[in-house]
């Protein structure tokens, strides 16, 4: 959700904050734009709506030189998408900012503003920035100073860098709530809001905390916390083996991360398995005797993380025997919740950054949780830094905006929590063995799921002129029918639903019509027989099924129903393993839309702002 770069360096930046961009396109985005200071120390802007890759062309077209620089995409919050509103935007023709977040109070600080002669010519709230950094310059010594004043003045969310015409040889950026990055160089120095972009020009990076302000320069990065003190914050090295710019043979990224899949989760698996032991410090030192005391887990995600959690739910509490609440975090952190004895508070994000998830982590902090725990696929991200514990889900750099490969890699993450804290509560070791060899078979299951894309292809065409779906599962395959739903309308633009399946005759059967498809996941369990009734309620009524079924669940295609049958698998893995034809459905379909399957309108990858 927006994208900020940086630069100060002895060479012309342009290109290197265009193809920083371009590397966090993956976020999501309306309108780019860049700000560049001349040799003159002349601030000359290029903004344009739509892709960045608009601004590459207007950029050829009116080339603009200089070794500092700012860069940002931005998603529509304050103001519609349009050039007027994107960043950077300028104060007096020497202030540049470009802002991620959320100013809260910015109607009061405008018409303050506004009252001392400002003139704004945007609807955003990130023009304040800019107005109030040049207010402050007149009763300071330095930019970094006025800076410090401006945000002691913002509630809120942001991650801002701000430039001065004054003093080309230096950037200073802040950071409350929305992440933002050093990349260290030679001789020159970069900002960003997400490591993806720096990764042509450094892999060696420090990560700002909450409430720091930090000067950059091409030779120096001087940071400061909340109460205006020097600190020093740690620059790594940074092992990146993937990165995002090829999508090789694939037409599009989700469909190579969907293709992707049995690797990554091999590279989840890879270290933390030897036999049938699992290694506890995966989750980080002092993991295991923290599980020994836990009694009770609390869940926090958002979106495709909450889905994945609510399938941890029915592990934990049927396999590890430890009862387990799962809750979204943006209704969590508002409103008044118990804090259960010996309470493990677990965070799902690919990101690290989801900005409610963060959020209600430091509340639960707060309520007195026993300890936290992390399901993550970003190294160094805030919720990874502010946990007790992490599971790094080794998902590798996911682009597309609907979660594929980080989905199945954190239920993996959670299986293997499940276990971890289940042999301390009595999981016996036949349950154990059998989460071992089915995690270790599970890639290659997969890779036998993905054998049935083309007929899935086949499938979608049924879809061409539907407007509305209905997704069905049961136990713990009703988050999966979930995270189908989700998937379809997130890509195809279908209005899509799921409900478990018991829950029909409560008001889903009223909507069922010849132009209601309704798609059902099947594995054969012990919930099989209730699940074929619910079909066939469906059926009486001339809905039309589309049914993903076990091959030995005794399912058959006919005028009504076309079923698709899935490889084989243990019931511990099957809600991994049926993730992947809801993908593909919805992958074909919106091709079939002809919709931005990537960036979905609207959408953005890593949600930073409430």
């Amino acid at each position: 959700m927006c994208g900020i770069v940086g630069a100060v360096a002895q060479r012309d930046v342009a290109d290197i904050l265009v193809e920083g961009l371009k590397r966090l396109e993956y976020r999501g985005y309306d309108s780019a734009g860049v700000a560049i200071i001349d040799n003159n120390n002349q601030l000359n802007r290029v903004r344009r709506l739509g892709k960045v890759q608009e601004l590459a062309d207007a950029l050829i077209a009116t080339p603009l030189s200089g070794g500092t620089g700012i860069a940002h995409t931005r998603w529509a919050t304050h103001g519609a998408p349009s050039e007027v509103n994107a960043h950077p935007h300028i104060a007096s023709d020497n202030i540049a900012v470009v802002h991620n977040g959320i100013i809260e109070n910015h109607q009061q600080l405008r018409t303050r503003l506004q009252g001392l002669g400002y003139e704004f010519v945007s609807e955003t709230d990130t023009e304040v920035i800019a107005h109030l950094v040049h207010l402050e310059l007149k009763t300071s010594a330095t930019l970094l100073e006025a800076v410090q004043k401006t945000v002691k003045q913002l509630d809120g969310a942001y991650g801002t860098v701000v430039l001065d015409t004054a003093d080309k040889s230096r950037l200073v950026v802040a950071r409350s709530g929305s992440p933002l990055v050093i990349g260290y160089g030679v001789g020159e120095n970069f900002i960003a809001s997400d490591m993806m972009a720096l990764l042509p020009v450094t892999r060696k990076f420090a990560f700002l905390e909450e409430g720091d302000v930090a000067e950059v320069t091409r030779f120096e990065v001087n940071v400061f916390d909340t109460h205006g003190v020097p600190v020093k914050r740690e620059a790594k090295e940074q092992d990146i083996s993937q990165d995002s710019g090829d999508k090789g043979e694939y037409r599009h990224y989700m469909l190579k991360e969907t293709y992707e899949q049995p690797t990554a989760i091999r590279n989840t698996l890879e270290g933390r398995l030897s036999g049938n032991v699992l290694d506890m410090n995966t989750f980080g030192e002092g993991a295991d005797e923290i599980f020994k005391g836990i009694e009770h887990v609390q869940i926090i995600a958002c979106g495709t993380s909450y889905h994945s959690g609510m399938v941890a739910r029915y592990w934990l509490e049927s396999l590890a025997g430890v009862s387990c609440n799962i809750e979204i975090a943006s209704e969590f952190r508002y409103r008044k919740s118990h804090v259960p004895k010996n309470a493990l508070i677990v965070t799902i994000s690919q990101s690290g950054e989801t900005a409610d998830t963060l959020a209600a982590l430091r509340l639960a902090k707060e309520l007195g949780y026993k300890a936290s725990l992390v399901i993550c696929n970003v190294a160094g991200s805030s919720l990874v830094r502010e946990s007790d514990l992490a599971f790094m889900t080794k998902a590798g750099a996911e682009i597309g905006v609907a979660s594929t490969k980080a989905f199945t890699t954190q239920l993996v993450g959670l299986l293997m929590m499940t276990w971890a804290i289940g042999k301390h509560h009595g999981m016996s070791e036949t349950v154990q063995n059998e989460i071992a060899s089915s995690l270790m078979a599970l890639p290659s299951k997969l890779e036998e799921v993905l054998a049935l894309a083309s007929s899935i292809e086949d499938l979608a065409e049924d879809f061409a002129d539907k407007h509305n779906a209905l997704f069905l599962g049961r136990g713990d395959q009703y988050p999966i029918a979930m995270e189908g739903a989700l998937k379809l309308k997130e890509i195809s633009y279908i209005h899509a639903e799921a409900y478990a399946a018991g829950e029909l005759k409560h008001g889903p059967l009223a909507l069922i019509d010849a132009d209601m498809p309704v798609i059902v996941v099947a594995p054969k369990n012990d919930l099989i027989e209730k699940l074929k009734s619910n079909v066939e309620e469906v059926r009486a009524r001339g809905g039309l099924m589309y049914v993903f079924a076990d091959s030995e669940a005794n399912f058959a295609s006919d005028d009504t129903m076309k079923v698709i049958n899935v490889p084989v698998c243990d019931d511990l893995i099957a809600p991994i393993v049926y993730t992947l034809p809801l993908q593909l459905l919805s992958y074909y379909v919106a091709i079939i839309k002809g919709t931005d399957v990537d960036q979905p309108r609207n959408l953005a990858k890593s949600v930073t702002v409430e």
